[in-house]
């Protein structure tokens, strides 16, 4: 099945737009039907050798995600400093403050995530984007990629994956109250997933990297590349 990129409603709504909150509801509740912070904090826990200090997260949305993260690993990595990057103002003044609560730094930037991975001032140990990578063809991802190894030791990402029986799942979405933009993105999202090496394949340094690559669960392709040297 071939890899097919389109743009995705969710993407072009005001963040107030009330389809564009009911989708980002819908959002947080598949991820956690996916388990993606269970997924990520067990491969990252797993794949580092000390906790990271400083975390950022590309096309963080409203930030539940790592947030999700941060209430799961608080206790074993204390006083990590976030940065939540995406070109849409989605992260409440609540959830930053959930941050602090938990003992963590969190800084939310509305940037475009070419523009801030070009221009930032120092790197970070780690780097996530959930659900994020698929919005972008091969030769503008692989540019991203570019930006990201230089900035980071470790990256992990977590897809979607691109797979018959994930597209037919994604059909029945409106089953479970998801509205009429998730149901379309959805579709658009599993047709620009990701299946065996692909991301890999993409990756600017293979020397001094460590690249692993994997479907997960039923829908979901992660991908982790760790620094080595």
């Amino acid at each position: 099945m071939k890899r097919i990129v389109e743009p995705e409603l969710l993407d072009e709504l005001p963040p107030s737009d009330p389809q564009a909150i009911h989708s980002r509801r819908d959002l947080r509740r598949l991820n956690r039907i996916m388990r993606h912070a269970e997924l990520l904090c067990a491969t990252t826990a797993a794949s580092l050798p000390q906790p990271p200090r400083t975390i950022a997260d590309l096309g963080a949305g409203d930030g539940s995600l790592l947030l999700a993260i941060a209430r799961r690993m608080h206790a074993r990595w204390p006083g990590v400093r976030v940065v939540l990057v995406d070109r849409q103002k989605n992260i409440s003044a609540d959830t930053l403050a959930e941050f602090r609560d938990l003992g963590w730094t969190a800084e939310a930037v509305t940037a475009d995530v070419f523009v801030w991975l070009a221009t930032a001032s120092s790197s970070t140990d780690m780097m996530v984007a959930n659900l994020f990578l698929h919005h972008f063809a091969d030769e503008k991802l692989a540019e991203l990629l570019r930006l990201v190894a230089p900035r980071t030791d470790f990256f992990i990402a977590s897809e979607t994956r691109r797979t018959w029986p994930a597209l037919t799942a994604g059909r029945l979405l409106g089953l479970i109250g998801c509205n009429a933009v998730t149901r379309h993105d959805a579709r658009i999202s599993l047709h620009a997933g990701f299946v065996r090496r692909e991301l890999s394949a993409l990756w600017p340094a293979a020397s001094g990297w460590k690249l692993e690559e994997r479907g997960a669960l039923i829908f979901t392709h992660l991908f982790t590349a760790q620094r080595t040297r």
